[in-house]
């Protein structure tokens, strides 16, 4: 089951977890120790992300590592790009808008 992508990070933990994440891999137990939260609130969140295709994991003996997965972050680009090319072209207008400005006595 894929939840949507915006309520998934729409969550301030786990929206913590992915960052934690963006650097490379680590453990639940890594995870638990650099966001000073409880095993099994990382564990949940953790399901949540894992369930959804933020992240994937990969058993290493007594290990899970996770990792960012592209998936569901490629939705959120998809999403917001006509937002973004929106708001440089009001950029760029307003950058020539001044730049005429400067030029006039």
């Amino acid at each position: 089951m894929s939840a949507d992508p915006f309520t998934v990070v729409a969550e301030p933990q786990r929206r913590r977890i992915l960052e934690q994440l963006r650097d490379g891999h680590a453990t639940v137990g890594e995870l638990v120790e650099r966001l000073a939260l409880p095993q099994p609130t990382v564990s949940k969140h953790l399901k949540v992300l894992r369930d959804s295709g933020f992240v994937t994991c990969e058993v290493a003996a007594q290990k899970r590592i996770y990792r960012l997965a592209p998936g569901p972050f490629e939705q959120l680009d998809s999403w917001l790009l006509p937002y973004l090319r929106l708001w440089r072209h009001h950029l760029d207008a307003l950058g020539h808008h001044l730049d005429r400005k400067d030029r006039t006595p």
